[in-house]
């Protein structure tokens, strides 16, 4: 299959988010060349809005085994934006407003164009403005391995009526605890848990998130101000939980190992649980792993199907101009936003 070809009249280069050095995680405002398609499943995509993710750039540092050497290096995986050419045949035309997750191998979204693929891509929800769809696909896609891939939680019920009953029925067995619960992934799993009919969903944040993660259906909270997670289930045992699904990592999910039943299952998108064990710690669980989230515009269009029947909804911390990218990135740096930053790439959106 041929590439697409690029339409006349294009400019030659875009404002693009560049991280110079990969070795620190300055970034600056430059343009680069316009994108080239190279591969017969690209699609040219007119980026409206992106979305960074915190730790971002320091991956091609630290997993240089993940990141081809010559990638340019385009911060932001989440786009939401219009199509510009996409390949004969696909699911996609011109005109198509559109959003995906990027593999991280590939430059990323943070430039007026970028090349997605046609395996990434998902129609937009109708009922999504610009910014409110760049903050779906990174985030929701992690929540739905973690939970329904990775995890132990039945996605059936979600998605077809004849599976419904039984996939309830397994989810209604399962106490799940979400760690980093209103941040962009931990509110996705928060609501697809709930939504999937979770016994109970547990959610691990700061008490000035309390209302918000019980509005995404969250029916237990643990303030970690007030309380470490190991502290609050050795008050009570009854209060330990099959599966953990974790963003934070460090003591919060060594305090895990102490929440999990035998048997149960670790998830973590931030560190193999393994490596923060504690001492002492016997029981044997089912599943302890690291993992880091595939693109898939299947799973994508699945989500965008649950958005716009209304059951599930991005959540988004602060907007922000193209020119304010440094401020956006110092926002999601420390761990304690409300949702996604979105960076407006295009300027109307």
């Amino acid at each position: 299959m041929a590439t697409i070809t690029v339409p006349a009249g294009l400019p030659e280069k875009v404002k693009t988010i560049l991280q110079p050095n990969i070795q620190t995680t300055e970034l600056i405002l430059t343009e680069t060349p316009f994108p080239v398609p190279d591969h017969p499943d690209d699609v040219l995509v007119r980026v409206h809005t992106a979305a960074p993710c915190r730790g971002e750039l320091l991956w091609a540092k630290n997993f240089p085994q993940m990141i081809p050497a010559d990638k340019l290096p385009v911060p932001c995986q989440d786009l939401a934006g219009k199509v510009v050419a996409a390949p004969a045949g696909s699911d996609f035309a011109a005109g198509d407003n559109v959003f995906c997750r990027i593999d991280a191998s590939r430059p990323g979204t943070a430039r007026e164009y970028t090349l997605a693929r046609v395996q990434e891509l998902a129609h937009m929800p109708r009922s999504l403005s610009w910014v409110d769809a760049a903050a779906v696909p990174l985030s929701s896609l992690t929540a739905w391995q973690a939970l329904f891939v990775q995890g132990t939680l039945d996605a059936g019920g979600l998605t077809t009526e004849s599976d419904a009953a039984a996939g309830r029925e397994h989810n209604r067995k399962q106490r799940v605890l979400i760690t980093g619960a209103a941040g962009g992934v931990g509110s996705w799993a928060v609501q697809l848990a709930a939504l999937a009919g979770a016994g109970a969903v547990v959610a691990v944040c700061g008490s000035d998130k309390d209302a918000t993660v019980r509005d995404l259906g969250a029916t237990e909270v643990v303030d970690y101000h007030k309380t470490t997670i190991s502290d609050w289930v050795a008050a009570d045992a009854s209060r330990q939980v099959d599966l953990v699904v974790d963003m934070i990592g460090g003591e919060t999910l060594a305090g895990c190992w102490d929440a999990v039943k035998d048997g149960g299952a670790l998830i973590s998108v931030n560190t193999p649980p393994d490596m923060v064990k504690p001492v002492g710690v016997s029981k044997e669980v089912s599943k302890s792993l690291f993992f880091v989230v595939e693109p898939s515009g299947k799973n994508l269009g699945e989500i965008a199907a649950l958005v716009e029947a209304g059951k599930v909804k991005p959540l988004v911390d602060s907007v922000w101009a193209m020119e304010d990218f440094k401020e956006a990135f110092e926002r999601v740096g420390p761990g304690h936003a409300k949702g996604k930053a979105i960076i407006k790439v295009a300027p109307s959106a």
